[in-house]
């Protein structure tokens, strides 16, 4: 009797923390596609995953049109996920992309400097698929500069202004 006790409490410690252990587990990669079909599932989390592939999880920041979480098809290249961030900004700086990349054996991360006019135009580049193919986990990092607009001009303009003014009251006193 007490054999089968220990078997039945066996039984429930298991069901009970294998699904922790599995949810515990790295989750970057998938097979099939997900549930929406529209791409986004939430906030930043984007799902473009094909349901006959072998899918992975990659991120794209900086100055693209929707920053965040992607999941891809497992052949997809930084071009198609450039593509699928809606693309760069009009600040962006193409030039100067980095793909920040985790080295499973010795878990450091490596950082892959991109130009992207290369893709473009070079055909020997955009045949190297050791920096243009993406693992699961990447992050890709588009840099760019940030846009000034008339108000932060005026700001500006009106703080040296307002030092001036103040410092000619001051001298006046």
């Amino acid at each position: 009797m007490e054999h089968k006790s220990l078997k039945i409490f066996l039984v429930i410690l298991f069901l009970i923390v294998f699904p922790i252990i599995i949810s515990a587990q790295n989750n970057d990669i998938q097979i099939g596609g997900g549930l929406n079909k529209n791409g986004l599932i939430q906030g930043g989390l984007y799902d473009f995953s094909d349901p006959s592939s072998l899918n992975i999880k990659v991120s794209v920041w900086g100055f693209v049109k929707y920053p965040g979480k992607y999941v891809i098809p497992v052949y997809s290249k930084v071009n198609d996920l450039l593509s699928y961030a809606g693309g760069p900004t009009e600040e962006a700086r193409l030039e100067e992309m980095r793909i920040v990349r985790t080295d499973s054996s010795s878990s450091k991360q490596i950082i892959y400097s991109l130009n992207f006019n290369d893709f473009l135009m070079d055909p020997k580049f955009s045949a190297d698929s050791s920096v243009q193919s993406l693992k699961a986990g990447d992050i890709l990092l588009v840099s760019g500069s940030p846009r000034f607009y008339l108000r932060d001009y005026l700001s500006i303009i009106l703080s040296v202004i307002s030092l001036a003014i103040s410092l000619i009251i001051l001298y006046r006193q």
